[in-house]
């Protein structure tokens, strides 16, 4: 008598757990993602690489963030650059335009000291409206442990 109890036991559950599963289900139409249900969210985009396309990309990234509907107005977004990115912020390079336009939405473009020592870079050949860290693992390693999320396209 015990078996058949603890069978039929075992049947209720595999039952309702198996129904369930079935209401978490979702539909593909119906998502349409992650809610953003904080007050504000804060990130850091990290850029240690000259490949122009990799340079367009962190770009186009950090304006599709700021477009983002549920983010608009909640974000805000930091560029670390470092190592290679450094060519994102020289002078002769064709991206003032762009980084312009970021600032202007609020962006911070912070250039890590360590490259430009390392490099022997000079800050008159960098664009004179960005910021300076002392190193850029060091500022994404704070930001990081301060909550920010960390973007490495």
């Amino acid at each position: 008598m015990k078996t058949i109890k603890t069978l039929f036991c075992l049947a209720v559950m595999f039952l309702s757990v198996s129904a369930f599963a079935q209401t978490l289900k979702v539909n593909p139409a119906d998502f349409h993602g992650a809610a953003a249900d904080k007050k504000s969210y804060k990130v850091v985009y990290q850029l240690n690489t000259d490949d122009e396309k990799v340079i367009k990309a962190t770009m186009k990234n950090i304006n599709n963030a700021l477009e983002d509907p549920r983010l608009k107005g909640k974000l805000e977004v930091e560029l670390v650059v470092h190592g290679g990115g450094v060519a994102v912020f020289k002078k002769d390079q064709p991206y003032e335009t762009q980084l312009k336009e970021l600032q202007g939405k609020g962006v911070i473009l912070a250039e890590c000291e360590n490259t430009m020592r390392e490099r022997k870079i000079s800050r008159d050949e960098l664009f004179d409206f960005i910021s300076y860290v002392p190193s850029g693992n060091g500022e994404i390693i704070i930001r990081q442990q301060q909550g920010w999320a960390i973007v490495h396209p």
